[in-house]
């Protein structure tokens, strides 16, 4: 006669068991649902050509890798390899490579289930009601287990960890930007270095010469070959000129102090490695452009502003998951006994497993309002894309024409010291044969330092153009860079002794 119920009773379970193996067979159809946009990168019209390169048809890619070694100038190239690994800007991205990739390590965890263990232990004491009894003393251990799992059913967990992978590509790009500006920077500063260097040899140079006319002016005035006036405005010219090496030597030290930062080092850590000199080096051949389409892969602040662009419409649909049911699967086990050794063989065990609904029914609007501010969020975003890639197309533009018209002017500015040197070297001939005045001689030296100095500037530029298109076009560091390698290497993190805080290793 207990036949029959106990068979019920059977069948009652493995129809309950059923009912919640098809209930977690639908729960998990519906887990690779997601909700939120899903991105597309944005498609711009750009123009097929540069406005100033009409004429290059088919236009040739640029040429970005090491873009500096036209310089063929080995100093610089050793300062390049420097400041890539010494300078902080650079350590501050790899710190934030470091941070971004473990942000996205810590979002994978949100997918995968969490199990914890416990274990207590107990020391109970207990008094009877009934008189004249003892009171009863007994150990008690426990050991057990509770996991969770988010079923992630609307992708929330999916869309932070999209998120987190943007983030971590947006802080690679980061890296490769931070790389493009110093590369231009270091060259820019050594440039400067060297044209002041110039400026300084050719001030030095021309005031000897000129306090050497200055000395002939006097000698001519005393033996009345020469007027008052002959003799100041020599004085004064050569005095002029001494005055700007002072401003020369501040310039080129404070360059060469911003450089030595720039590398990692002191600030007068590069002034013997500078010191010999040298002349204001030219790049060898001229840039190719390429097309404007070019800069969506060539330039890491282009790429940058497109991952972030990615991460916050991700972030939108984490933010949309919030509003709808979330289902997350938990259970646990326990097991106690009166001694440790029981624990596995006489001790009871309990479990309970089961899922847990949990629906968002009202809170003020508060996560329509969090949908709302990612999704304008996201608009910031796209706007800063737009604005990054026509700054882009500007900053190439300017490079192509500044750079042209430069190589343009020194070409012409050649071609007038030449003749400036003629002029000069005719007056003092012709001032010592009696045919010319002498203010002809001092206004003709001055115009040669005048024109000799543009020469130099001008040289100067178009290295600096030269190095603005390279960084507008995207060129930068293309080798190596570890950033897995803290830069503070911690010690003793496991459990120890707490010391006293708020005192210097010396006191």
């Amino acid at each position: 006669m207990t036949i029959l119920p106990a068979r019920r009773n059977m069948r009652s379970s493995r129809t309950g068991v059923t009912k919640l193996a098809l209930s977690l067979l639908s729960v998990a159809l519906l887990a690779g649902c997601v909700v939120g946009p899903d991105y597309e990168q944005p498609r711009f019209a750009l123009p097929t050509h540069w406005g100033s390169k009409e004429e290059q048809k088919p236009a040739r890619p640029p040429e970005l890798s090491q873009w500096w070694r036209q310089f063929r100038d080995p100093l610089l190239d050793t300062l390049i390899a420097e400041a890539v690994e010494g300078n902080l800007d650079v350590a501050l991205a790899k710190a934030k490579i470091r941070e971004a990739r473990a942000t996205y390590r810590e979002q994978q965890g949100t997918l995968l289930p969490s199990v914890d263990g416990s274990a207590s232990a107990t020391r109970t004491r207990s008094t009877s009601s009934v008189a004249g009894s003892e009171p009863s003393v007994y150990n008690q251990y426990q050991g057990g287990f509770d996991a969770s799992w988010e079923l992630d059913l609307f992708g929330g967990n999916r869309r932070g960890l999209e998120a987190a992978r943007y983030g971590a590509e947006a802080a690679e790009e980061e890296l490769r930007d931070t790389l493009v500006t110093l590369v231009g920077d270091v060259t820019s500063y050594y440039i400067q270095a060297r044209e002041y260097q110039s400026l300084l040899a050719l001030a030095r140079r021309s005031a000897a010469s000129q306090r050497e006319t200055a000395k002939l002016t006097r000698e001519q005035l005393a033996a009345g070959e020469a007027t008052g006036v002959d003799d100041a405005k020599a004085d004064a010219q050569a005095t002029s000129t001494e005055a700007d090496i002072p401003t020369y030597q501040i310039s080129y030290a404070q360059t060469v102090h911003r450089l030595s930062i720039l590398i990692g080092q002191p600030p007068a850590a590069l002034e013997g490695r500078l010191k010999k000199g040298g002349a204001v080096p030219l790049p060898k051949s001229p840039v190719a452009a390429g097309i404007p389409a070019d800069l969506l892969v060539n330039r890491p602040d282009v790429r940058l502003a497109e991952r972030q662009l990615a991460q916050s419409t991700a972030k939108i649909g984490q933010a949309e998951a919030n509003r709808y049911p979330s289902i997350s699967l938990t259970g646990d086990t326990a097991t106690s006994a009166l001694s440790t050794s029981d624990l596995g063989k006489k001790s009871s065990i309990g479990w309970s497993f089961g899922p847990t609904l949990t629906v968002p029914i009202f809170n003020g609007g508060q996560l329509k309002a969090t949908v709302d501010v990612a999704k304008a969020q996201r608009d910031q975003y796209y706007a800063a894309y737009q604005a990054a890639v026509l700054s882009a197309m500007e900053d190439v533009e300017n490079a192509i024409v500044s750079l042209s018209q430069t190589r343009a002017r020194y070409a012409k500015l050649t071609s007038s010291t030449a003749s400036y040197r003629r002029a000069a070297e005719l007056s003092r001939t012709l001032n010592e044969a009696g045919a010319v005045d002498f203010l002809d001689v001092l206004d003709a030296e001055r115009s040669l330092y005048t024109a000799e100095e543009a020469l130099i500037r001008s040289r100067a530029d178009i290295a600096i153009y030269f190095i603005a298109l390279n960084k507008a076009l995207g060129g930068g560091w293309d080798g190596g860079i570890e950033v897995s390698k803290p830069a503070v290497v911690d010690v003793n993190t496991g459990p120890h002794l707490a010391r006293a805080t708020g005192q210097s290793s010396g006191s």
